[in-house]
């Protein structure tokens, strides 16, 4: 019994001192495959990976953003998506130009929660890129795509423009109105509704105050732009956080 015993236990103890045996053997090789350092490929493009990407390189496409514009950091901006100077994007927008060019112009400010896109053709033949040309205003919550917003314009909140719509200069769309595919609203007129339809004609007094909301817009973009740091306050706390005779 006592020799059965004692059998017992050393195998116990055999099988036990194996098992930390493999254990040491199996970490070891695990740090020694941690160790090895993977240097990146020299032509991969270095971005910020730190919370959302703002900017986001497509192909050959990498989006333009003036050095004046203010892009809000929740923003998304993929492909050809160009922001000229002056222009303003808000909070939650996304610019997806993987198809064809987005363009934001000269101060013109598009608000927050938009979705801006292009398609590869428009079905009725008309440029299928997306432009906003200058002094534009774009109500929160639309939806563009593949349309042409010429100069001093106004698009209401909740609108909805379709493939190769057309609204020339000097013209406003009430909020909640959709544009059906290649319709074209006339310079200096006001439409509405779904889908959208001539109300009357705008004043002079009215087409006179669409750029200054466009550059009303401008000067608060301002304001958010020097409060905004590009990646985080982690700078600000470690300057403050020195002694002033540094």
């Amino acid at each position: 019994m006592a020799t059965s015993i004692a059998a017992r236990i050393s195998r116990k103890a055999a099988a036990s001192a194996f098992s930390a045996h493999r254990h040491v053997i199996s970490s070891r090789c695990f740090a020694t495959e941690s160790a090895k350092t993977i240097s990146p490929s020299s032509d991969r493009v270095k971005w910020d990976y730190r919370g959302q990407r703002k900017i986001i390189p497509l192909g050959q496409w990498v989006p333009k953003v003036a050095v004046d514009a203010y892009v809000a950091p929740n923003v998304v901006l993929a492909g050809q998506v160009t922001v000229y100077d002056g222009a303003s994007v808000w909070s939650g927008c996304v610019l997806r130009g993987d198809l064809n060019k987005i363009t934001v112009g000269f101060c013109s400010n598009v608000q927050e929660r938009c979705v801006i896109h292009a398609a590869w053709s428009s079905p009725t033949g008309l440029p299928a890129e997306t432009s906003i040309e200058r002094f534009v205003t774009i109500g929160a919550y639309s939806l563009l795509r593949s349309c042409t917003i010429e100069p001093e314009c106004i698009i209401g909140q909740h609108s909805i423009l379709m493939e190769g719509s057309l609204v020339e200069t000097h013209s406003i769309l009430e909020a909640g109105s959709v544009v059906p595919p290649g319709r074209r609203i006339p310079t200096g007129e006001l439409w509405a509704g779904n889908p959208a339809r001539f109300v009357r004609a705008l004043t002079h007094e009215e087409t006179l105050e669409i750029p200054k909301l466009a550059v009303a817009i401008n000067d608060l973009s301002k304001e958010h732009f020097s409060e905004f740091l590009p990646y985080s306050t982690y700078i600000w706390k470690l300057r403050s956080s020195r002694s002033p005779w540094e």
